[in-house]
């Protein structure tokens, strides 16, 4: 008998499920590709079943399989990827369907109006060219679905989501935000009211606010409409208030299933527990949060035995020789793995270790004169209109950045949070001299950026030796890299364009020291690379060796580990830290990841800054910000910042409206004022002043933090009407 064959009738056995229950049977699927250097086995035999009217989260690292198996459930793996085994659908009447034996006709009906799929990109599945309303009544007519029913339930479902049907439904993709492009896929999906619906990371490229949001609508919409679903995610945390059950995928098949609340409090596979030690969080203490060692399987040179064995501090030689089955660790949990019973010892958990102590509360370490510094800085862009305004020149201005004054330190680390489009990025190109200001002035060692750039009055640091000092990189490292070249000729480039008197082998032997510092050995193999060849960590140490290489002051990492597996950030957030040591340098860290900010910044006793539509909100040392924080908006960040916790719940949003608003017209007053459950009228008329609140040095932009005798408190506060 197979492990998932002993999988599927331990499943059966320890859930007391009947057949009645079961809506998806997968039995041994497999899915492979030929490959010029062998066979690639993306799916390996794996077997599981999903029951009616639950949600199933599968997690594990990137390439781990979980994609593979989310289009099996669709028969949708795209050629030249082949697909075997047995997966079978159950109807509500009983008729079971082998999805793998049936006519493209009967599966085309079967997807969308039975099993629908929500994809992660959701601009990549939207026709551009049409209005959201065409792409409805395509797929309502499509399959033969009445059209006025059809639309009185998309507005049903868009209501449901917290849209304005008739906006979103007459607008174009690209008039969408990326949150509302996504609430109006999951409309899409649903509007045929299937029975499955299918998700692959549908909202990693999301803010985390967004993310939370989604999650909330998406367990009201399975309640109302009776859904299963199978939600699939690299992020544990984030599914761990919604899910029944979880699945823990690793090199392309699963390695322990059980109940949400058993997998958190109770994992026993070596690999889940390393991979939840490893998720950056709020509350576990820094330094007990590490990296699994090692590197997930490569899919056409996966390990005999257990395929985790390599990472495994727990692994003998039966393990490197034996696959192990699945054992029942109890009614409703089972790990294959041959040592579960003694794995808590083995791999503790950061919440189980006794004796450690809390982090401390940091002051900042920073030098006594600025590094760079940023006086009433503003960034303003003229968005151009298409149609007739674009015809007369007419253009909106958009408000990226408002009035910020920031100091950043030698040895500093300053991490900007805050949603997408808030101006965390252009904030961070401003204050490298990679984004020109509209107003105000950017300083590096009380040199003004600009007039040296533009040779304006006596200059003490010329612009080239500025531009060296000041380094980014970027949120897509891959997209950055030639992908014609081999890492090494592209890392010789900044180094040939720095005026730095080195010849070809001091220039190889540079690179290459800095890529074996960096864990990428042997360095030879991988300077004669090309980007396509690396890892996403791998890529993203590249990047990084590409700034350290002109020894800069200041480096922006913008987004640097948000496209990274949860198991690798810590990771290279410490590889970060480790080489900033080295290298004395500073850092303006960008992300809108809550924990990631708390990581980075709290392990360097640097600051986050909390940004909202272009202006700093609260600013302070990483713990105070986490543990006392004063603005609201910082709350609603730390809301929205999943932990692992099985009772953590996602609940409604404790925000007004879930949509920021447009930066070409900002509201009045308090920005935040539109959103926030504490706003009053003051907050419409009046801007809070930062420098007003600050302690030490914590600062908060909301007048709560001021005095009593502020108008604030003894304005009325406001309701949604009133808002604007």
């Amino acid at each position: 008998m197979s492990k998932n064959q002993n999988l599927a009738m331990n499943e059966a056995a320890t859930t007391n499920r009947t057949d009645n229950d079961v809506i998806f049977h997968v039995n041994n699927a497999s899915v492979t590709f030929d490959m010029d250097r062998g066979e690639s086995k993306v799916l390996d035999d794996t077997s599981i079943e999903v029951y009616r009217n639950e949600i199933l989260g599968v997690v594990g690292e990137s390439g781990s399989g979980k994609s593979m198996l989310a289009s099996s459930l669709l028969n949708a793996i795209v050629e030249p990827g082949i697909l075997s085994g047995d997966i079978t659908y159950y109807r509500d009447d009983g008729t079971a369907v082998d999805l793998l034996d049936i006519d493209e006709d009967e599966l085309m009906s079967l997807r969308w109006e039975e099993i629908s799929m929500v994809f992660q990109g959701a601009m990549s599945s939207f026709n551009p060219t049409l209005d959201i309303r065409t792409h409805f009544e395509e797929t309502i007519d499509a399959h033969g679905f009445d059209m006025a029913d059809g639309i009185e339930h998309a507005h049903e479902l868009l209501s449901d989501l917290y849209l304005d049907p008739d906006r979103v439904l007459n607008s174009y993709p690209h008039e969408l935000s990326g949150g509302m492009k996504q609430r109006a896929l999951l409309a899409l999906s649903l509007v045929l009211k299937p029975k499955v619906l299918v998700m692959d990371e549908p909202t990693a490229a999301l803010d985390l606010l967004m993310q939370r949001s989604i999650l909330s609508l998406l367990q009201n919409l399975q309640q109302k409409y009776n859904l299963t679903i199978v939600f699939i995610t690299h992020d544990l945390p984030l599914v761990a208030g919604l899910c029944d059950r979880l699945a823990v995928m690793y090199a392309f098949d699963l390695v322990e299933v059980g109940s949400t609340d058993e997998m958190l409090k109770n994992p026993t596979h070596p690999y889940t527990r390393a991979l939840l030690r490893a998720v950056p969080n709020l509350n576990a203490p820094l330094s007990e949060m590490r990296p699994i060692e090692g590197s997930s399987p490569d899919p056409v040179n996966v390990p005999s035995g257990c395929a985790y064995h390599p990472r495994c501090p727990m692994a003998d030689e039966r393990c490197r020789h034996e696959d192990p089955d699945f054992r029942n660790v109890d009614s409703s949990h089972l790990s294959a793995c041959f040592h579960w019973e003694n794995s808590t010892d083995a791999v503790p958990l950061t919440f189980e270790t006794e004796g450690v102590a809390e982090s401390p509360s940091f002051e900042g370490s920073q030098s006594s004169d600025p590094l760079v510094s940023a006086h009433n800085l503003s960034v303003h862009f003229e968005k151009k209109e298409g149609g007739i305004r674009n015809i007369f020149g007419k253009s909106d201005t958009v408000h990226a950045v408002d009035g910020i004054d920031l100091d950043i330190y030698e040895n500093d680390v300053v991490v900007l949070v805050g949603e997408s489009g808030c101006g965390k990025t252009t904030l961070g190109k401003t204050l490298i001299g990679g984004q020109r200001p509209t107003d105000g002035s950017v300083e590096y060692r009380n040199q003004n950026i600009w007039d040296a750039r533009d040779n304006n009055g006596e200059i003490d640091i010329p612009f080239e030796e500025i531009r060296q000092s000041l380094q980014i990189i970027h949120q897509d490292p891959g997209s950055s890299l030639n992908p014609n070249k081999t890492i090494i000729k592209s890392l010789e480039v900044p180094l040939k364009l720095s005026g730095l008197d080195l010849g070809k082998e001091e220039r190889r032997s540079r690179i290459l020291s800095l890529l074996e510092y960096v864990g990428m050995s042997p360095p030879e193999d991988y300077g004669q690379r090309y980007p396509h060849q690396l890892s996403g960590g791998e890529t993203q140490r590249v990047a990084l060796v590409r700034a350290l290489l002109m020894n800069p002051d200041l480096i922006l990492a913008d987004e640097a580990v948000s496209a990274l597996d949860v198991s690798l950030r810590v990771e290279m957030m410490d590889l970060m830290l480790m080489l900033q040591e080295l290298f004395n340098t500073s850092y303006v860290f960008v992300s809108h990841n809550l924990s990631n900010a708390r990581y980075i910044a709290g392990k360097a006793d640097g600051r986050i800054a909390v940004m909202y539509l272009g202006e700093i909100v609260e600013i302070g040392p990483a713990e105070e910000i986490i543990n006392n924080p004063k603005h609201p908006y910082t709350n609603i960040l730390k809301w929205s910042t999943a932990e692992l916790d099985p009772e953590q719940e996602t609940g409604e949003p404790p925000i007004r409206g879930i949509d920021i608003p447009d930066p070409v017209d900002p509201p009045s007053g308090c920005r935040f004022h539109t959103r926030c459950p504490e706003a009053r009228e003051a907050c419409k008329e009046e801007l809070p002043d930062i420098d007003a609140t600050f302690e030490g040095s914590h600062g908060a932009a909301c007048f709560r933090e001021f005095e009593e005798e502020h108008s604030y408190w003894n304005s009325e506060p406001l309701s949604d009407t009133n808002s604007n």
